[in-house]
């Protein structure tokens, strides 16, 4: 760079940094996500932003992902050296896309040391070398769970998820939700028994998972394009839209496979489905709050089971707000054995971008401060410091002002940060062992012996 030139200091489009007021916020919900996830009992680990790329792209984990490779950028003075250990091959590197193909990962490398089922909790952030648009990030913070078992996981696992999900955003109280539950065994059963073959299957079920997206008329047209015939497409459209309370659909499903061909997969499915769904229930998930959603496919091609999309109520356009599912045999790509495993995955990033634009979400005040000790004179700072620190040992938090400045832009400066309580000690007030406490919402000011004021703090807090 020439001398004199500007460096453009502008974020890199699609990745994200946050005012005080939006981190906040994104800690607030991370701490309620996080008290949920371990209410059941799972672990947090933390994985490397970087993985092998043969690692990240094992047998089509990657999906449609575009994933950002890594490679050593060297100083002009060190031009002719190369680090041969970031160019090709098994060294080759990226930056993981999710935290699932990473887990499995983990669990290769740590078997030994970890106890099964093991389940574990993700707040990670993630990369996608996806065209930044509005909501969509090329940096984002995923928090996911998941449960590995050896060989077989039970599906209470599984139900477990619609509650997990349920009482996040209950507690997040972004209005009304819905739980969008399937089972891939159901899609891949239908497919079969309309005689479509077994190499199909696998694009047949990524184009059912674009239906909200294209809608029925495109996806009928997709469908036929990879060879499916009308009349099959027909069929699967009219499959997918099969409606009604979540026991219609399960008796439906069962009429079905009682009367096409080849329903083995069929059958197994909807009978897994029939589990999940008396779990939900006994875990005591309102009924308002899930459905069977034969549409729902999820396109990674990992999932093997159960599968799950949350729609914000009135907020469609959001698209899904939690998703996930069920694999088998994610992990056993790097062990060859069976691993079964369900999790699921909220967007945090792109969660609260949304919610902030269609007003469901609002920022928290810039500063976690409660309470601003004003400075009045130079000479009573040892005063305000003892103060602040008896505050603080309440379990207020405080802000003590330094900078002797007029009692009006002190004022100001407290509002501006969304702090609500001023207090104010000057001369005669030290003197008298008194306070003035100063509520800046409804301009209220109160006097306050400085040994209740910790007490008064927190009663007016509340």
């Amino acid at each position: 760079m020439a001398k004199g030139d500007k460096i453009n200091f502008s974020t890199p489009s699609g990745f994200p940094e946050f005012l005080p007021s939006e981190k906040r916020l994104e800690l607030y919900l991370l701490d309620i996500i996080r008290r949920v996830f371990e209410s059941y009992g799972f672990t947090p680990i933390e994985t490397p932003a970087v993985e092998r790329l043969e690692v990240l792209q094992a047998k089509g984990n990657q999906g449609d992902n575009i994933i950002y490779g890594i490679e050593p950028i060297l100083p002009p003075n060190r031009q002719a050296e190369r680090d041969k250990s970031g160019e090709t091959g098994s060294e080759a590197r990226a930056l993981k896309f999710d935290q699932t193909v990473p887990l499995a990962a983990y669990i290769a490398r740590h078997l030994n040391e970890l106890t099964f089922p093991f389940a574990r909790y993700q707040t990670d952030v993630v990369f996608r070398g996806e065209r930044a648009k509005d909501g969509r990030f090329r940096q984002f913070r995923q928090c996911d769970i998941d449960v590995v078992a050896r060989r077989e996981l039970s599906l209470l696992y599984d139900a477990q998820m619609p509650a997990i999900i349920t009482e996040i955003f209950e507690a997040i109280n972004i209005g009304d939700f819905l739980i969008r539950i399937n089972n891939r065994k159901v899609l891949t059963g239908l497919f079969k028994s309309l005689g479509i073959a077994e190499n199909q299957i696998k694009s047949c079920i990524g184009i059912v998972d674009t239906l909200e997206k294209i809608g029925e008329t495109k996806v009928k047209q997709d469908l036929e394009k990879e060879g499916i015939s009308a009349e099959q497409a027909q069929k699967i459209i009219e499959f997918i839209k099969i409606g009604g309370s979540v026991d219609e659909v399960l008796d439906k499903l069962k009429h079905l496979a009682q009367n096409l061909p080849e329903t083995e997969q069929l059958s197994l499915g909807v009978t897994e489905l029939e589990t999940v769904i008396a779990g939900v229930r006994n875990l005591g998930v309102a009924e308002n709050r899930f459905c069977i959603d034969l549409s729902i496919a999820r396109g990674l091609d990992y999932y093997t089971g159960t599968v799950y999309e949350t729609t914000l109520l009135g907020h469609e356009a959001l698209g899904s707000i939690c998703s996930g599912g069920r694999y088998e045999e994610l992990v056993g790509v790097f062990l060859g054995e069976k691993m079964p495993g369900v999790g699921i995955s909220i967007g945090l990033t792109r969660l609260i971008s949304r919610l902030l634009k269609a007003g469901i979400l609002s920022t928290l005040a810039a500063t976690p401060a409660q309470v601003m000790v004003v400075n009045m004179q130079e000479d009573l700072m040892p005063t305000y410091l003892k103060v602040s620190q008896h505050l603080r040992q309440a379990g207020i938090n405080v802000i003590t002002n330094f900078d002797k400045r007029p009692l009006g832009k002190q004022f100001q400066l407290a509002d501006k940060q969304g702090i609500q309580f001023c207090i104010i000690i000057g001369s005669e007030e030290a003197a008298a062992q008194k306070s003035s406490l100063k509520d800046l919402k409804t301009g209220e000011q109160v006097e306050v012996l400085l040994e209740n004021l910790a007490e008064e703090v927190k009663k007016r807090l509340t």
